[in-house]
């Protein structure tokens, strides 16, 4: 009988020592612009800031807020957005098996960013006409 109880508790330390399903704490995310011109980019969130040249792909850390960025090509265009952060499919079984997903909760290891985003960037020109048509509305 006891050594049953050896043994359960042998398997309950092992388990409590894996307290995250969700080893990595950064993400891939490719990064692409949506007329396929280059253009360099600053990202944040709360858990860090990177640069990158995009396209590309960067590797990033998760997080619950948004992933922001501010994006510039060489002809002077910006683009500034945001990409959403998703609870990841990990964190059932977390949540089931493990620490009631207290771990990945508080780490935001649970959370993920979309594999590829492309971040619309409007094309030469388009500004002034925008400008026009909303000037046009405000007429009425």
């Amino acid at each position: 009988m006891s050594r049953s109880i050896t043994s359960l508790l042998a398997v309950a330390l092992l388990a409590s020592g894996c307290a995250s399903i969700t080893n990595d704490p950064n993400v891939p995310v490719s990064l692409s612009m949506s007329d396929g011109s280059s253009a360099a980019c600053e990202l944040k969130n709360k858990r860090g800031n990177w640069s990158a040249s995009v396209p590309a792909t960067v590797m990033v850390r998760r997080s619950d807020d948004v992933l922001q960025y501010t994006c510039s090509t060489a002809d002077g265009r910006r683009a500034v957005g945001s990409i959403p952060s998703s609870m990841g499919a990990k964190i059932v079984a977390s949540a089931v098996f493990i620490d009631f997903g207290i771990t990945d909760a508080i780490t935001d290891l649970h959370r993920e960013y979309p594999a590829s985003f492309v971040i619309p960037l409007r094309k030469e020109g388009e500004e002034g006409e925008a400008e026009e048509l909303v000037s046009a509305g405000q007429d009425d």
